[in-house]
């Protein structure tokens, strides 16, 4: 490893070789890890590029020259103009630097180094694929080394020879801004508490409502976690004895405070590994008890869920696949597991229906096991499809718009006869309780 001050490591990035009119492909750590200073060096020294980031944040280069490439869209790519959106599950995401998006750069943000290694800190998941590819095809490792990023165990620990370029940089991390859940997210963390049982292993995806969920569990007892992110809401089921002593806590990336990252920073007992890993339904069926929480922007009458297309604009990507369908097909092989997909019953900001008679845009997973809003929980899982739709319309869905579902039911060939309870009938084919 190399230190540079920034006026040499400028030199460095402007010498890249030419790789064509769109220039290099540069992979950097996304989510709250983006390694800011070496970002805005690389931006000015090298005229075009293409970024791939997962989950940019607002503040990422989006100007001509850059093309921005996702698998999961950030608020600092999404709507642009620029945007290269590349559908693919998480677990997928590290065949493409292998094949259709091999990168050229690397940029990392890691700690301090201890006994001549660095860690990625909060930020794994993709990362140690790349690094790899970029290694095999001769390219670049830069690292944005802060003393402030937790070093954390598991994959993204770096033997120093490994990174080419460093520049030192001391800054405090970001956190995200948190909002306590509202009144509507707190019914709806009750419900999905409910569901989880002493012993469960968890995985939570983000939002409120995932927030609002881990809050409610402090009194359960036996947790483990096998999830692809953490928040602080899991710092509070540590505090509380919640989780299963001796346990290891599995995850790819992490944000929250500063609290959480003092936490975890040299903790041997989480582990921070590569998404090949966390986001394996082979690996996480195998987990006692998962128990896999997501949410959607919408779910249809045949209990399909939308979380990656705008509502409004069907055709317009929101976010991606992210890791939902991996841990949803995971969950259900798991012996005792359970997929839940939980929301609100009318969207906050659009003041519409989240449950709708049949998903325009594409879907994102389907066969889950409960579907749950503040109105109350459907077990959808083994029901037929009229059993599904009555209980998603009676106990998912928002009164003041039942009405207008069933009569949407029956034209889709779903025939309710007009009952309005969401619970399963008797002798519905393989539904349960």
């Amino acid at each position: 490893m190399r230190t540079l001050t920034p006026t040499a490591l400028t030199a460095a990035l402007s010498a890249l070789p030419d790789v064509g009119p769109a220039g290099p492909r540069v992979v950097v750590a996304g989510n709250h890890a983006v390694p800011w200073e070496v970002l805005r060096l690389l931006d000015a020294a090298v005229p075009a590029y293409r970024l791939f980031m997962l989950n940019a944040p607002r503040g990422v280069p989006d100007r001509d020259g850059v093309v921005l490439e996702t698998p999961f869209v950030g608020h600092g790519m999404r709507d642009s103009p620029r945007l290269a959106y590349v559908p693919s599950r998480l677990s997928l995401v590290p065949t493409l630097f292998t094949t259709t998006r091999v990168p050229d750069v690397v940029v990392l943000h890691v700690s301090a180094p201890r006994d001549g290694t660095v860690s990625m800190g909060t930020e794994v998941n993709l990362l140690p694929s790349a690094v790899e590819a970029v290694r095999a095809r001769g390219g670049v490792v830069v690292a944005q080394v802060n003393p402030r990023m937790p070093y954390t165990y598991g994959d993204g620990v770096l033997a120093l020879e490994e990174v080419d370029l460093a520049l030192e940089v001391d800054e405090p991390l970001v956190s995200p801004h948190v909002r306590p859940p509202d009144d509507t997210a707190a019914a709806i963390g009750e419900r999905v508490a409910d569901l989880v049982t002493d012993g469960a292993t968890l995985q939570l995806g983000i939002g409120g409502v995932p927030d609002a969920t881990l809050s409610a569990l402090t009194g359960r007892r036996r947790l483990r976690v096998w999830t692809e992110m953490v928040s602080d809401g899991l710092l509070g089921l540590a505090r509380a004895g919640a989780l299963e002593a001796g346990a290891t806590l599995t995850t790819s990336f992490l944000f929250g405070s500063p609290e959480l990252y003092d936490w975890v920073d040299g903790n041997p007992a989480v582990r921070v590994v590569r998404t090949e890993t966390t986001n394996d339904p082979a690996l996480i069926a195998k987990q006692r008890q998962m128990t896999s929480i997501n949410t959607a922007l919408q779910v249809d009458l045949f209990a399909q869920a939308n979380a990656s297309r705008r509502p409004d604009r069907p055709g317009a990507v929101y976010s991606g696949f992210g890791g939902q369908t991996d841990f949803i097909v995971g969950a259900l092989h798991s012996p005792g597991g359970r997929a839940v997909i939980a929301l609100p019953s009318v969207h906050p900001k659009a003041g519409v229906s989240t449950v709708v008679p049949l998903l325009e845009a594409p879907a994102t997973s389907f066969q889950h096991s409960h579907i749950v809003s503040e109105q109350g929980v459907a077990t959808v899982w083994g029901c037929d499809q009229v059993a599904q739709a009555r209980q998603l319309i009676g106990s998912v869905a928002h009164p003041s718009v039942r009405e207008g579902l069933r009569e949407a039911a029956g034209r889709l060939g779903l025939p309710l006869d007009g009952a309005g309870s969401g619970a399963p009938r008797s002798g519905g084919a393989g539904c349960g309780p």
